[in-house]
């Protein structure tokens, strides 16, 4: 739900899904909004493994659409691509953030950042790709599939 202007929202969360070929991919992304910006949360459980020495690192990212929906080629297609309400290049999209290292199929992070506020994410979505973000390419980091999604819902 989106608040109201009467009311700004201090917390948000994503329930996190993999796509049909990543079934067993499930997690929960939070948002809490503080006065230097908001704190991001994300823990992460179902990861596909890697092998011994690369455990894979995955790109996380705050993306414009307001859908986990899509079509046979891409089941995250609606998500659209990096939430960037300024236009800025990659990698200084607001929805850019930090990848996820992937430990044994499982991964924790947890950042702070002031690119935006739990008012302007909810009702967008979150994507976990299958490889990490290159942080370079544009405009999308060259991170890959969409491999989970969950769409960011609040207030409380």
């Amino acid at each position: 739900m989106k608040c109201n202007s009467s009311r700004s929202c201090r917390r948000a969360y994503a329930m996190v899904k993999g796509s049909d070929r990543y079934p067993r991919l499930r997690g929960r992304v939070d948002f809490t909004q503080t006065e230097k910006g908001v704190i991001v949360r994300a823990e992460v459980f179902g990861l596909p493994l890697g092998e011994s020495c690369k455990e894979p690192i995955f790109g996380f990212h705050i993306h414009s659409g307001m859908s986990c929906t899509g079509n046979a080629e891409n089941p995250f297609a609606d998500a659209d691509g990096h939430f960037n309400p300024k236009g800025c290049e990659h990698p200084y999209h607001a929805g850019d953030l930090p990848p996820l290292f992937g430990n044994n199929g499982y991964a924790f992070m947890s950042v702070l950042t002031d690119r935006f506020a739990v008012d302007d994410i909810i009702g967008r979505v979150v994507i976990i790709h299958r490889n990490p973000d290159d942080f370079k390419t544009q405009p999308s980091g060259n991170a890959g599939e969409m491999i989970a999604c969950g769409e960011i819902i609040g207030c409380n």
